[in-house]
């Protein structure tokens, strides 16, 4: 049996609304980096949780905190998302500072089928980021309220 943990991109999760449908979708299916494992051995997701958010100096610490509440459930696997194995420049310090923490947890980059290229993807979610909103500001100084 194999008990996994998935870990998410703080920005998309918490900025751009992603709700993880894709990879826990995936994840039933067996699609994705889900396929790898064998069809006789039971898959058991563990949680999900967030990375700190893109990181300073302490990126790598507060990081192995947030895992460890994981750790504590006896996961295997910890498989970082799609959006950080084509986002996050950072995705080689993390799996770098799980390992060390963690050898017994293997660190598996990726979760659902890739639909588009890494290179797409990043330029669509680049729009996201990038698209006018309003802010407090705006609100405050009654721009188009």
């Amino acid at each position: 049996m194999a008990r996994i943990g998935i870990l998410t991109c703080s920005n998309a999760t918490q900025d751009l609304g992603c709700s993880s449908v894709s990879c826990l979708a995936d994840f039933r299916k067996r699609k994705g980096a889900f396929a790898d494992y064998p069809q006789e051995e039971k898959l058991t997701l563990v949680g999900i949780i967030n990375c700190p958010g893109c990181p300073t100096l302490t990126g790598p610490d507060k990081l192995l905190q947030r895992i460890r509440a994981l750790t504590e459930f006896k996961i295997d696997v910890i498989h970082f998302t799609y959006c950080i194995k084509a986002l996050c420049p950072f995705k080689e310090k993390y799996q770098a500072a799980l390992e060390n923490a963690f050898p017994g947890i293997r660190v598996v980059i990726g979760t659902h089928e890739e639909q588009v290229t890494p290179e797409e993807y990043r330029s669509r979610v680049k729009k996201l980021f990038c698209q006018p909103r309003m802010a407090m500001l705006d609100v405050i100084l009654d721009r188009d309220a």
